[in-house]
Order: structure tokens, then C-alpha cells, then sequence
């Protein structure tokens, strides 16, 4: 946003003196008389550099001034932050809705291009697809691993040879209770996976 200042091009710390200076060059390069076939945009023009200079030649205008352009700047970087804010929380709703549709797809056995091309039909941007695509798969396969060594490691616990354990299938609706089986280390190695796999990028 242009100021009064940047008409006269000098900083807002500038003294009279060089307020002054500057107004003379301004209003002389933008005086009709030098501005022939433009006649009517350089008297607009030499017109705002007067104006410019009333106000800030004048100390109490120019204090006046200063603080209402410090205040709309404020509001101004208010208002840019809060839509920086609002605009972030979409983003990341709308990535948490795209993790969720892959995660259900890879769960219920879909292999990584149906989960992509799913996500790119979810309107999801090519490359985020390919991430989330990728991280959700991978993470479901690490899940199925770790449910399969639990339970070899229970049959073992229980005095049956190693070799003879095998894993009972696990419902979809349980694949996300790992935190409520108390093995906390094991959901924290999810956590772990999550977040590496999943983690936002700009």
C-alpha cells in the first residue's frame, strides 16, 4: 500500500529538510508543464505530491498521520494472519479427510495404486496422493506384521513351539485398538510410524 511518504520516495524517519528536498524533485518530474500528451494524469499526480507534502511538512498532521497508517498496518497484518489461520486449518482438515479415505481403503486390503487413484478421484493433489498413498499402505502392512508377532509371541508364552503360532485374523473395526491392548510400546512404535509417514508438508 502506497504511503505518503513512498509519493515523495523518502523513508518515514526522514527530517523536514529532507521532506522538503524530496517534494521539490517529486512536484518538478510530475508538473504538467514537463509531462506534454499527459497533461491530465500529471496534474492528478502533482496534485497527491502537494497533498503528501501539506501533511507531512506540518509536525502535527504528520503525527496524526503516522498513527492512523500504524494502526491500518496492524489491522491489516491482523487480518492477513487470521486468513493465514483460517487457511491452515482447511489444509490440514482436508489432509486428515485424505489420510482417513486411504487408511480405510488399505485396511480393507486395496493395494497402493487403487488407494491412489481413489485419493486423486477425492481431488486430492497428485504428488500429497502418492504420499498419503504410499504412507497408509506401508503403514497397514507394518500393523499386520505386528498383530502376526504378537501373536506368535502369545502361543509361544503359552508353551506351544514357535512354529506352530499363527495369527487369527483381526477385524477391521480392531486394526485401530492397538492403544487399548496395553501394550503401550507397540502403540507407540504406531505413533511413531504415523507421524513419519503422515507428517504435513508444505
Amino acid at each position: 500500500m502506497a504511503t505518503l511518504y513512498d509519493l515523495l520516495g523518502v523513508r518515514d524517519d526522514a527530517s523536514n529538510e529532507e521532506i522538503k528536498r524530496a517534494y521539490r524533485r517529486a512536484a518538478m518530474k510530475a508538473h504538467p508543464d514537463r509531462n506534454m500528451g499527459r497533461e491530465a494524469s500529471a496534474h492528478a499526480q502533482f496534485q497527491e505530491i502537494k497533498e503528501a507534502y501539506a501533511i507531512l511538512s506540518d509536525p502535527l498532521q504528520r503525527r496524526v498521520y503516522d498513527a492512523v497508517y500504524a494502526e491500518e498496518m496492524g489491522r491489516l497484518a491482523r487480518e492477513r494472519e487470521e486468513a493465514a489461520r483460517q487457511e491452515e486449518a482447511a489444509r490440514q482438515a482436508e489432509y486428515a479427510r485424505h489420510v482417513s479415505v486411504a487408511m480405510r481403503f488399505a485396511e480393507q486390503g486395496y493395494n497402493r495404486d487403487v488407494v491412489f487413484g481413489v485419493l486423486l478421484g477425492g481431488d486430492c493433489e497428485p504428488q500429497l496422493a502418492a504420499r498419503v498413498a504410499d504412507g497408509a499402505v506401508e503403514l497397514h502392512l507394518s500393523r499386520q506384521t505386528a498383530t502376526s508377532q504378537r501373536a506368535d509371541g502369545s502361543t509361544s508364552r503359552n508353551g506351544a513351539e514357535p512354529g506352530e503360532a499363527r495369527a487369527e485374523s483381526i477385524p477391521e473395526e480392531a486394526a485401530g485398538e492397538s492403544s487399548k491392548s496395553g501394550d503401550r510400546p507397540q502403540a507407540n512404535l504406531f505413533s511413531a510410524i504415523w507421524h513419519s509417514m503422515f507428517g504435513l508438508h508444505h
